[in-house]
């Protein structure tokens, strides 16, 4: 079998066919949580704390030179090394509402999933229902 017959045998697979899917509706649905926490909720956490704001939370490690704002993004721009501990923690925050929501889709998904109903008895074999009858029989 040549390799590129093996290889469209696999890329058509049923499995394989999903997996692209699941991975190209997972990076969007990481686009919209990444949205979701970024536009919505870090919002509301800096008017909770008063204008505070993850993303601007770092370190600078090496010194700023002259005229440098003492932001992330000109600090970057400068090439001076930043501990950018704030990006972390957004980052870790749409982990957490990524992991929250795909545990809330599979445990939906696995409550909506019909049991298979228990298997009727097998019915005992010919010689044990003889038996059966017989001992009956015996008891009269």
């Amino acid at each position: 079998m040549s390799f590129m017959s093996e290889f469209k045998e696999f890329a058509v697979k049923g499995n394989a066919m999903d997996l692209a899917v699941g991975v190209i509706i997972g990076a969007a649905f990481g686009k919209i949580v990444d949205s979701i926490v970024k536009d919505l909720i870090m919002p509301i956490i800096g008017a909770v704390f008063g204008g505070f704001d993850f993303s601007n939370l770092f370190i600078a490690l090496g010194t700023v030179p002259e005229g440098v704002a003492m932001t992330l993004d000109s600090l970057r721009e400068a090439n001076v090394p930043v501990f950018a501990y704030g990006s972390f923690l957004t980052i870790l925050l749409n982990f957490v509402i990524l992991a929250f929501i795909v545990f809330m889709l599979v445990k939906q998904v696995n409550r909506l999933k019909k049991e298979a109903p228990p298997a009727p008895p097998a019915a005992p074999p010919e010689d044990i229902v003889l038996l059966r009858e017989i001992r009956d029989s015996l008891k009269k």
